[in-house]
């Protein structure tokens, strides 16, 4: 069978543009992937085979041509809980689970449903994971060992602070204020990621200077964390609501990133459902092998569009360099200071809470939504601290339905009455209230700036007007009516 060089030129030409961009994203992801695991309370390889199985899976399955897949800091929280609760073997039988689960969504087609979901939810359990995880990893940056709850973490934090271990304390310092200002480093040096400048050059000061530190430790090469999912003894529910969770807020993650990438290059839009069987056929296999849940990740995204990727081929490549990376030089893991990657997952943290959007949030009367949904999400958990954001925001949807603005105002003898946001017969009592507030005889003028008026707003408003007319008045009606 001859091969038609029409399909061949592209994948070629976008070769060029794919592999340096593959090996940006490859330095990017490899310290990210290690300090993710560990703040996941799992396996640390755990976080490479994520990596290399999101990367590959989704680059060949997904359809959003330029995310990258692989752990994402916004299943730390809830994953360092399941482990807790179930052990990794089972967490990793949980994580095929959702991976099942979101083949099936996927497959029904209900992909673009997710994106009805609020955003300022969405933001707020970003918001709040990355709190969760610098209440953690500060700890473990003053020398310290993160404590159960982020209640406890924030309580124990003076005390953590009175006793800091300096050495370590000065290489996460140094880790973060090297990410603080990389964005400012001149050219050449500006083309080298900057998690990996950061984790790189601290690890060789901590081995030239005479510094005694906790390091990172592995427990066998890349083959040896090949694990096989455990079955749950008991405790079924709680086994089902996990998968449930696992699977709701990759899924939320994936596709919103997906949706967000789309906004940053002028090539192939995302198909969201085809995505969604990627991600989930991703999680099938790295739950099966002992890898993290995985969901399509900003960061890395980002890195690989403005590396110049054309193509999914990009995704693809920077696994296998992973790959070619952890089977032989997996043990140069175990020079990096634990207090270099708890610098790490702190800025990564941080920069989960974005100031555009709690602007946005603001702006658009959503800060009570935000603000809560946080809090849940840090004192609570992620699954109660969304189901909390999702009723509040409800609730306001469905107060400032009923609360339209109706103000009516008068200079001596004519009187001008003002209806404003969404009008319905919910706000029938105080919109007749005012409407009989007016005196007969008077010269009204009704200002409909209402987005929304349905039929018992508009007949109650008619039924006044012909009242109002009959009792000698004179009524002028401006907008929508």
């Amino acid at each position: 069978m001859d091969r038609d060089p029409t399909k061949e030129r592209p994948l070629r030409s976008n070769l060029r543009y794919d592999v340096p961009a593959s090996l940006v994203v490859f330095l990017v992801a490899l310290p990210l992937s290690l300090g993710i695991a560990i703040a996941s309370d799992a396996p640390v390889l755990a976080g490479l085979i994520a990596a290399i199985v999101g990367g590959i899976v989704v680059g060949i399955m997904g359809g959003s041509p330029l995310q990258v897949s692989g752990p994402a800091a916004g299943l730390t929280v809830v994953v360092a809980d399941l482990v807790a609760q179930f052990g990794w073997a089972v967490t990793c039988l949980i994580t095929v689970g959702a991976g099942v689960l979101q083949v099936l969504l996927g497959l029904s087609r209900v992909a673009r449903a997710a994106l009805a979901i609020s955003p300022v939810v969405v933001h707020a359990m970003l918001a709040g994971i990355g709190i969760t995880i610098a209440l953690q990893q500060a700890h473990v940056l003053l020398g310290g060992e993160s404590k159960s709850t982020s209640w406890h973490n924030l309580v124990g934090l003076p005390a953590q602070l009175l006793g800091a271990h300096g050495r370590g304390l000065i290489l996460g310092v140094l880790v973060i204020v090297t990410l603080v200002v990389w964005r400012w480093v001149p050219k050449p040096l500006s083309h080298v990621p900057g998690p990996l400048a950061a984790i790189v050059g601290v690890t060789a000061i901590s081995l030239m200077l005479p510094f005694n530190v906790r390091r990172i430790t592995l427990d066998g090469s890349l083959l040896d964390a090949l694990t096989l999912p455990g079955i749950p003894k008991g405790n079924w529910g709680a086994f089902a609501t996990a998968v449930l969770t696992v699977a709701l807020i990759a899924s939320v993650q994936s596709l919103l990133t997906a949706v967000a990438v789309d906004r940053l290059h002028d090539g192939p839009r995302s198909d969201l459902n085809r995505e969604l069987i990627g991600q989930g056929t991703a999680n099938i296999a790295s739950g099966a092998m002992g890898g993290l849940p995985i969901a399509g990740v900003i960061v890395r995204s980002t890195a690989n569009i403005n590396a110049g990727a054309k193509s999914s081929a990009s995704a693809v490549l920077h696994s296998f360099w992973i790959l070619l990376f952890a089977l032989p030089f997996a043990a140069l893991v175990q020079k990096i200071p634990s207090a270099a990657l708890a610098g790490l997952l702190i800025v990564i943290g941080i920069r989960l809470l974005q100031p555009a959007q709690i602007q946005i949030a603001r702006r658009n009367g959503d800060f009570v939504i935000y603000l809560v949904t946080t809090l849940a999400v840090v004192f609570l958990n992620v699954l109660h601290g969304v189901a909390i954001g999702l009723l509040l925001a409800v609730a306001f949807t469905g107060w400032r339905v009923i609360r339209a603005k109706i103000a009516t105002e008068n200079d001596g003898e004519n009187w001008r009455v003002v209806v404003e946001g969404i009008c319905t017969f919910m706000s029938l009592p105080r919109l007749t209230a005012a409407l009989a507030s007016i005196p007969q005889g008077t010269v009204v003028t009704v200002e409909m700036l209402a987005h929304y008026l349905d039929h018992a707003a508009h007949q109650a408003i008619d039924d006044w007007r012909r009242q109002h007319h009959a009792t000698g008045g004179t009524v002028r009606l401006v907008g929508m009516l």
